[in-house]
């Protein structure tokens, strides 16, 4: 139901060897039906009634319907844009004796923004001496640009209180397969298999054997996911030049958000129709992460993309 043993063991060398982070493979490490389940497993594990949970948006989709699920209330802080970085004052402001969870990711989806180890800090002085449970969305933990990943799992006083979350899907490519893992502490694990065994049981057992063989035989892949998507990242910004988009810093994750109110006032999501229908290029408009709605005037591209594809949305985006 955890995971197949060889899985596991691959997954607790890995978080070792990144982050210095020790989890009993028996104990602390469950592998799970991709990110999502394994997010919406960890709230559900913690989140009753009456509960709060701390968000920034723009926020992923799948995080305010499962806390609404377990009759828990989202509070919402906002990341500004062109940054996108947290607030620290408002999220203080947001915690409350009824807070029981805090989630967040990054590198960030959709903004790109990755947490530094000052923000971790920050968090660590925020959650000391409380009950307040972490959940870290950490699934472009290799994709990253600037810096070095500041896992939950590399600080031992944040790690004692987090499920960390990670996809096997964004790491090597496979997001069809929807196989992914959460890490925490045993007590924490114990709870989130509660779960996890009435909404899942258990994962695909011949892509699990064929994750940890690879794992075992190529412990070093990730290592060159950043160089891959930096390239990919800086084709596509090229490709950009000339156009009359304004595109944000991209720190982290395959994704670029864009400006576009050199070409016109629409709303976001408007825009985004318009372009998809109009011009052959999908995007995704950001209002579509912020809970209130809000528009910044932003659209979200991904770089995910071979270069042909790159080089065709290009040409189309530059005539626009």
């Amino acid at each position: 139901m955890a995971g197949v043993a060889p899985l596991r063991a691959a997954i607790a060398e890995k978080l070792e060897r990144l982050y210095g982070a020790r989890y009993d493979v028996e104990s602390e490490i469950t592998v799970t039906a991709g990110a999502t389940q394994a997010l919406f497993t960890a709230i559900a594990a913690c989140v009753r009634p009456g509960d709060e949970v701390v968000v920034f948006a723009p926020v992923y989709d799948s995080y305010i319907p499962a806390i609404t699920l377990q009759g828990g209330t989202a509070r919402v802080v906002n990341l500004a844009p062109p940054a996108f970085r947290p607030n620290w004052g408002e999220v203080a402001a947001a915690i409350n004796p009824r807070t029981r969870l805090i989630i967040l990711n990054t590198p960030h989806n959709p903004t790109g923004t990755v947490w530094t180890a000052e923000d971790m800090r920050e968090l660590e002085k925020l959650v000391r001496d409380t009950n307040i449970v972490l959940l870290g969305d950490e699934v472009y933990e290799h994709i990253l640009y600037t810096g070095r990943h500041e896992s939950l799992a590399r600080t031992p006083e944040l790690k004692e209180r987090s499920f960390v979350v990670s996809s096997f899907g964004k790491t090597y490519h496979i997001t069809g397969w929807k196989v992914a893992y959460c890490a925490a502490p045993a007590a924490l694990t114990a709870e989130f298999r509660k779960v996890h065994q009435f909404n899942v049981f258990t994962v695909h057992h011949p892509s699990q054997l064929a994750l940890a063989d690879f794992m075992t035989a190529d412990p070093g892949f990730a290592d060159g996911l950043a160089t891959f998507y930096r390239q990919k990242r800086d084709f596509f910004r090229k490709q950009m030049e000339g156009s009359r988009f304004e595109l944000l810093p991209c720190d982290g994750t395959y994704f670029q958000l864009a400006r576009y109110d050199r070409i016109g006032g629409m709303p976001d999501a408007e825009f985004a129709r318009w372009l998809t229908i109009e011009q052959g290029v999908a995007v995704i408009p950001v209002s579509a992460f912020m809970p209130d709605g809000t528009d910044y005037g932003l659209i979200r591209f991904c770089f995910a993309k071979n270069e042909a594809t790159l080089a065709a949305a290009g040409e189309k985006l530059r005539a626009v």
